[in-house]
């Protein structure tokens, strides 16, 4: 016996309430078509601005063709999931950019600080995916969330749930940018939600904040010079130049996100996944520098930072470490513990140590 087809506007009513349910905090639905999208796309990768990111590369314009991607597909189910720890309080700007005065502290992204999203989202779109599937019988669909070459941005704010900030980052007037978001892709031919308008105005604090410029102009990023690229996605050396921009940065950078009056707006994460683990809202570069592979493998495992592996997040550190001598130069206990990596067995990472203690040596 078949399972009789719901009126579609109480399914996406229903979809809407079963998301909030599950964690999501705002959860809307748009159609497929990109198109506007894909020149942009094409320039952005044509000028190499993706680096050595060549997954954004290898799909070509599919990236901006959902139905190509997943034959069948004629609407978006777009959620968004708010992710700032319930241990930030109403100050967390502010005390994040204190953070990054200290010299011996370890800057990790706010997002990072947590389980990885990416098993989070997957795991609850999946679930709002088979209620779905529950309510209408049959249901072509997929589940993606940063894991495939889809333009996910785009389609977020085609369904509603914001616009792209002049840092190229999704802004919503309710939660600011500290949310993930994900999708469903299905074949069901939902009522889809009306967007919304820009409301950055005049507004370029983003821009003039980015330390390595890495912001061409609204909308305009070169990912060869954003923080985030050269500590996360990046898998050589990090160059030189762009080295003493990064500050303690270790893993990502928020600067952006900080100096957005949007965030004033930004909202606690509803689900524990996201609390801080192994102190990364506290730590300082000294103690993340001393892990051996194990334990960063240990400590690490369900954590995003676990990707990037022990060789770069030691290339990092030492980055970091390098940049301390702006207050602390000499310190004979970072001095130490660079010398201590000085023979590791990465190159990379020698490379990145010899440069630290270059920066500590006296002028």
């Amino acid at each position: 016996m078949s399972t009789p087809s719901p009126d579609l506007h109480d399914l996406a009513r229903t979809i809407k309430q079963w998301g909030a349910e599950l964690g999501f905090a705002d959860l809307r639905i748009a159609d497929v078509d990109l198109a506007h999208a894909e020149a942009g796309l094409q320039a952005w990768l044509d000028a190499g601005c993706h680096g050595e990111m060549d997954y954004m590369a290898s799909h070509g314009m599919k990236r901006a063709r959902p139905a190509e991607l997943v034959p069948g597909t004629v609407r978006a189910i777009v959620a968004r999931m708010d992710y700032l720890p319930q241990t930030r309080d109403q100050d967390w700007r502010a005390q994040e950019r204190l953070r990054q005065q200290d010299p011996g502290a370890a800057v990790v992204s706010v997002y990072a600080r947590g389980r990885d999203y990416h098993k989070v989202l997957r795991n609850r779109l999946q679930q709002l995916a088979e209620k779905v599937k529950g309510a209408v019988g049959e249901l072509g669909y997929r589940v993606f969330t940063d894991s495939a070459p889809v333009m996910e941005l785009p389609l977020a704010e085609k369904a509603g749930l914001g616009w792209r900030g002049k840092h190229t980052l999704l802004l919503s007037r309710e939660a600011g940018s500290t949310f993930f978001i994900g999708e469903i892709l299905v074949d069901l031919p939902l009522p889809v939600d009306p967007p919304t308008g820009a409301h950055c105005g005049q507004c370029a604090a983003c821009i003039e904040v980015c330390p390595t410029q890495a912001i061409l102009g609204p909308g305009r990023l070169d990912a060869r010079r954003c923080i985030s690229y050269l500590t996360i996605e990046l898998k050589g050396s990090i160059p030189e130049d762009l080295r003493p921009l990064i500050g303690n940065r270790i893993y990502g950078c928020d600067d952006c996100q900080l100096v957005c009056p949007w965030n004033k707006f930004a909202q606690r994460a509803m689900l524990p996944d996201f609390d801080e683990r192994n102190g990364l809202g506290e730590a300082g570069m000294m103690a993340l520098f001393g892990w051996e592979e194990e334990e960063f493998n240990r400590r690490m495992e369900g954590s995003p930072i676990r990707r990037i592996g022990h060789e770069r997040w030691l290339r990092n550190l030492a980055v970091g470490l390098g940049n301390a001598a702006e207050g602390r130069r000499g310190d004979p206990e970072i001095v130490a513990a660079l010398r201590a990596r000085a023979s590791h067995p990465s190159e990379m990472v020698r490379e990145h140590v010899e440069w630290a203690l270059q920066r500590h040596a006296s002028p």
